[in-house]
Formats: C-alpha cells, sequence, structure tokens
C-alpha cells in the first residue's frame, strides 16, 4: 500500500516511511517535499522529539530562537517542549526527513487527515480545516502545544476537541481519511 500523501493547499508530499506500527513504537519516520513558501508555525511536543535532516534543497528549523539553514547532509533536533517551527524560502522545494521519538499514531493520524481534508476542499487557503472541531481534535491528537501566550488558545482547543470526540466527528475523520 502507497504511503505517500499530497496536500494541495500546500503543495506538500509526505511519505510514511515507518509508522508506529512499523517499528513497535519506538519512532516514526516521514519524508517530506516542501514546496518553497511552505511550513510548519512555531510549536513544541511534550511527548516526542523530532530529529529534521536535510536530504535535497534546504529548509529552516527554528529551535528557540535560534534559525538554523540546513543543507543537504544537516541536522537539527527539537527535543521535547522545544519550541520550534520548519519551512522553506528557498525559492525552490526541498526535501527532507523527520523522525519523531518516540512514535506518535496521532501524528500520523493527523497528517493523513489533514491532508485528506485538503484534498476534498474542506480546509481554508491557510490550510486549516473549515470544521472547527475537527481543527481542534487535529490539533490535540498531534500533540501539538503553542508557546508563549498563544497558549492561551489551547484550553478552547482542547475543549473544542472535547465536543469532537462527543459528536463522533474523531470517529468519522478516522475512518474516512485513515489508511495506514
Amino acid at each position: 500500500m502507497e504511503r505517500k500523501i499530497y496536500n494541495p493547499i500546500q503543495k506538500d508530499t509526505v511519505t510514511f516511511l515507518k509508522t508506529a506500527a512499523d517499528t513497535n513504537g519506538e519512532y516514526t519516520l516521514v519524508e517530506v517535499e516542501l514546496a518553497d513558501g511552505g511550513g510548519v508555525g512555531l510549536h513544541y511536543h511534550k511527548t516526542y522529539s523530532e530529529k529534521f535532516d536535510c536530504l535535497q534543497g534546504e529548509v529552516q528549523v527554528q529551535l528557540g530562537k535560534v534559525m538554523h539553514t540546513l543543507q543537504p547532509g544537516q541536522s537539527a533536533m527539537a527535543e521535547a517542549n522545544i519550541n520550534h517551527l520548519f519551512r522553506n524560502r528557498s525559492g525552490k522545494p526541498c526535501t527532507f526527513r523527520v523522525e519523531l521519538r518516540p512514535a506518535s499514531r496521532g501524528f500520523e493520524q493527523s497528517l493523513q487527515i489533514g491532508y485528506g481534508l485538503a484534498s476534498d476542499g474542506l480546509c481554508k487557503p491557510n490550510g486549516f480545516p473549515k470544521d472547527k472541531l475537527a481543527l481542534a481534535w487535529l490539533f490535540e491528537i498531534s500533540e501539538s502545544n503553542l508557546p508563549g501566550w498563544m497558549s492561551l488558545f489551547e484550553f478552547i482547543l482542547r475543549r473544542q476537541a472535547k465536543k469532537a470526540r462527543a459528536k463522533g466527528t474523531d470517529r468519522k475523520l478516522l475512518k474516512k481519511y485513515v489508511r495506514f
């Protein structure tokens, strides 16, 4: 089964090389083809680290307050609880791998669902799902956290995620979009 997903809004492709199921929960490994201008905003995870390995082009990875521009063969590690982001501002696509340790099944599912919603036209131009309950639930299962003053919004997101579960939004999204 092909384990490649595409986001037509962000113009990004993610290939799942190793999933939590493949590694008995040890790690998740994905390869990302990131379009110029793409990336993910500042956030952190409490339960897993992310290692970024640049394969082609250049990818910027911010760790704390320091921005690193990775070239092929270079890596950066976002340990748990470290604010980080990644982005491509090089003018051309880049390819890199991201390894999560330990694995995160929720992260794997959130990517499949988020990219599926984008493919079905159910996301806004910024890539966020139009359905606020779906957005909140995806935020929760990816185990993402907002830094600084933005963390004030987490309380609202967590309450909305609880509503999503109560309404069965989680089960519907899992059934429709999670393939592996």
